[in-house]
């Protein structure tokens, strides 16, 4: 388990003075220009050996990402940029709002290494478009960081960077890399095909690299308590601390920071209490936010939480945003809700996904009351394996997965609804509504 003087996020909970003053207290900027000057390969070599992957979901290495953009630029006289991806609209997930509600100057500070590491004198931060007070906290401790020429034109640490703040309209699609570049441009929020991929010609058509608002945050102190120090936590390529969420039926929901590498009966019994109506009670678990396949409760006890650990169940680790679902849950209307979640939040853009989300969504809908054949379930699944690897983004796999883990998991519980099921119960034959019930 993680020691409290291993923590990064020291203001998770907003217990603290979030403003510069008591960021400082906590740490924040000490040693940050000798980092600058150091030079980006310094500052790339320590993520490098700090392990470091994604935190927005995907896990890719953060260091390598880095190396994709231009060493001098684009050679054309195009400018590198940062964008930070804080559009955070997956269901289930909801740590990236902590960290710009309470701890803001560790995003500051990270943008600004980050940017020295790429030679990027621009951050564009993208905030989703519910986060209304996030946006109004972090462009205080933008303002405030500007005031003290900690960032800027001719800036304390010698690193001229200036950060632009971007308010979404509240798009999950706009989560996607080259969907929310697409938006930042002022145009409708839909993915990009690539190549050309972002690292070449992204925001304005100039390299871009993009990374979610935790990576970017960790930056600072993995610099100033070494890569080694971070790669020492968790287990090999699954390294560092990590911000979890905890929603759905534990005793006490929650968001914390924890060692990768725990299992999950053993986090969920330190930071939540354990599950509601006890162990036994437990029914299954989404382990990374919506998209991610569904768990049953004897895979995912012993689970070890990271990216290496929740991919042998089958499943993946994405955010870290654990839905919980005990015995009294309606598992089938779950992932139903879930489906018709992800045909609402689709661009349109691609046909597999713009056609295959909402067929899902409906045949799902007459599983969850048992009115439908059990060959059905079989070409349910089939559609998803169309639908997944088909699509410009990732959204058409977000989509199918969960149905995929549905079947696979729990294909009897659909089994025994359509053989319980009496045909005669609707005398003109509709299908009853969700809704109604």
């Amino acid at each position: 388990m993680l020691a409290d003087k291993d923590r990064i996020f020291t203001n998770l909970y907003g217990r603290h003075d979030w403003r510069l003053a008591g960021a400082r207290e906590r740490g924040a900027y000490v040693g940050t220009k000798d980092f600058i000057d150091s030079g980006r390969d310094w500052i790339v070599n320590e993520v490098k050996t700090s392990g470091l992957r994604g935190r927005g979901g995907a896990g890719f290495p953060t260091a390598l990402k880095w190396t994709f953009m231009p060493k001098e630029g684009a050679g054309d006289g195009r400018p590198c940029q940062l964008l930070v991806n804080a559009d955070e609209s997956e269901p289930g997930t909801c740590k990236d709002r902590e960290i710009l509600r309470h701890d803001p100057h560790h995003l500051v500070e990270g943008c600004l290494l980050a940017g020295r590491a790429m030679g990027a004198h621009i951050a564009y931060v993208y905030i989703r478009g519910e986060f209304i007070r996030e946006r109004q906290r972090f462009e205080e401790a933008v303002q405030e960081a500007y005031d003290a020429r900690l960032i800027g034109k001719d800036n304390v640490h010698g690193w001229d960077f200036d950060i632009v703040v971007h308010h979404g309209a509240g798009a999950y699609i706009c989560g996607e890399e080259t969907a929310l570049m697409e938006s930042l441009e002022g145009k409708k929020g839909q993915p990009r095909l690539k190549p050309p991929f972002p690292a070449a010609m992204g925001v304005y058509g100039n390299p871009t690299t993009v990374n979610n608002v935790e990576s970017i945050a960790v930056v600072p102190e993995i610099l100033r308590r070494s890569g080694a120090w971070f790669a020492s936590i968790g287990r090999p390529n699954n390294t560092g601390t990590k911000l979890f969420m905890a929603s759905g039926h534990v005793n006490n929901p929650c968001t914390f920071e924890e060692a990768l590498g725990e299992s999950f009966k053993d986090i969920i019994e330190k930071h939540c209490g354990g599950i509601r109506g006890g162990w036994d009670n437990l029914l299954a678990v989404i382990p990374g936010g919506a998209s991610c396949p569904i768990v049953k409760a004897e895979d995912i006890r012993d689970a070890t939480m990271d990216f290496d650990g929740l991919r042998e169940k089958k499943s993946s680790f994405g955010t870290g945003g654990m839905i919980v679902m005990d015995k009294s849950t309606d598992v089938v209307k779950a992932i139903w809700r879930i489906s018709a979640f992800f045909k609402h939040e689709s661009c349109g853009q691609c046909t597999p996904c713009r056609e295959g989300t909402g067929w899902m969504m409906r045949v799902l809908e007459r599983m969850v009351v048992g009115r439908a054949q059990k060959r059905e379930i079989d070409m349910l699944f089939e559609v998803t394996k169309q639908i997944e690897g088909h699509t410009i983004c990732a959204l058409g796999d977000a989509a199918a997965w969960p149905v995929q883990g549905l079947i696979r998991n729990f294909r009897k519980e659909i089994e025994d609804r359509i053989d319980q099921y009496t045909w005669s119960s609707t005398s003109d034959g509709a299908v009853p509504s969700i809704a109604a019930e």
